[in-house]
């Protein structure tokens, strides 16, 4: 995989871009040399610094800073909670139209390390049939919250293959060509680290994950029960 990644804002202090699924982050996070810090930078033709974690797998609004400076202010603003996350997930089930999921979970990769506070907002944005359009709004930021907290409530994501179902994974790979985890950061929301206006960064659903929303309010609209 290689090739400039659309670019949703830039300023002098940072720049925040369209991360697509399957690459990773940062070297740190992944053991081969193409990855999202070091195209930006190629792109740019300017050093960036990582601010926070956006799973190999999730697609949409990653951010990145001009200086270590502005990318440790960046990171206090998600340390305080001020920085609004939005993701878009199909999942396997209907929820609630709306609520709060409370469950601690590790605050890392080691499943046996002590459980710490997590908390996701959702709001359920439509039903197909069996399958949900969740937005969802993660107040803390653990290791893979959103697709853990979506299990826990017995709504694992599609396209997820280590919380997910295989079953469903299958079903939407066969009719749907989906091929990848159906979660995409669409919104980013923080006060600008050098103006302290508030920046609201949005990131449409990539074609392929709009393709299967679309191909879902078709066969929905066509089925008996709809």
């Amino acid at each position: 995989m290689s090739g400039a990644l659309p670019v949703l804002f830039r300023d002098q202090a940072l720049v925040a871009v369209d991360k697509p699924a399957g690459l990773a982050v940062h070297r740190g996070w992944a053991g081969e040399c193409d990855v999202a810090m070091m195209r930006v930078r190629d792109q740019l033709g300017i050093h960036v610094f990582p601010v926070h974690r956006l799973d190999r797998a999730t697609s949409g609004v990653l951010l990145f800073a001009f200086s270590s400076e502005i990318a440790s202010r960046l990171c206090e603003s998600f340390a305080a909670h001020a920085v609004e996350k939005t993701y878009l997930a199909l999942v396997r089930g209907i929820p609630p139209c709306s609520g709060l999921i409370d469950h601690p979970l590790p605050p890392g990769e080691d499943r046996h390390a002590a459980r710490v506070s997590a908390q996701t907002e959702y709001l359920r944005r439509e039903v197909f049939g069996r399958y949900s359009l969740i937005e969802a709004r993660p107040r803390t930021g653990r290791l893979h919250q959103v697709r853990r907290h979506l299990k826990h409530i017995a709504c694992p994501l599609i396209g997820d293959v280590n919380y997910g179902k295989g079953e469903h994974n299958r079903i939407f790979r066969d009719r749907y060509g989906l091929r990848r985890l159906f979660l995409h950061a669409t919104r980013l929301c923080f006060p600008h680290p050098l103006t302290g206006g508030r920046l609201d960064i949005a990131c449409p659903l990539p074609r392929e994950l709009a393709a299967v929303i679309e191909q879902l309010r078709g066969d929905h609209a066509r089925s008996p029960a709809a």
